[in-house]
């Protein structure tokens, strides 16, 4: 299996360690006074101190309108819901709440958008058929 590597931008190293480890879960990794590597969901990302990059909510999906580019993961359905759960408790600001789409069709997928303290945008998406991620 591969594991998917990403790099970007963070205005605040500190929010990102305590939004990326404590409120999402993931591992941190090697870091300087520059950026921070976390297991972000079994890949990597990479969180550099530096400009944002700019998102606008042009991406159509369904009856959504997404923000672009965002970053994100699939997950199995129940860790989905767990992390959802979380989210809602530590009562996150959601672009788009915990909702599923595509019910009954193929890529049936539960899905939440919302962004890490520096504004990037985040998908999470759970399936309760990991087979049908591709399917059409």
């Amino acid at each position: 299996m591969s594991i998917f590597h990403l790099a970007y931008h963070v205005d605040d190293l500190t929010r990102a360690r305590t939004f990326y480890g404590e409120l999402l879960g993931c591992q941190e990794g090697r870091s300087t006074d520059t950026w921070i590597d976390f297991n972000f969901f079994g890949h990597q990302i990479s969180l550099h101190l530096g400009p944002v990059f700019a998102t606008a909510n042009t991406g159509k999906v369904g009856d959504h309108m997404v923000p672009m580019p965002h970053l994100g993961v699939i997950l199995p359905q129940a860790e989905w819901q767990a992390l959802a759960n979380r989210l809602k408790a530590r009562e996150v600001e959601f672009t788009i709440a915990p909702t599923t789409r595509f019910a009954g069709e193929p890529g049936e997928q539960s899905t939440m958008f919302f962004h890490d303290p520096s504004g990037n945008p985040i998908e999470i998406k759970g399936f309760a058929d990991m087979s049908g991620v591709f399917a059409t």
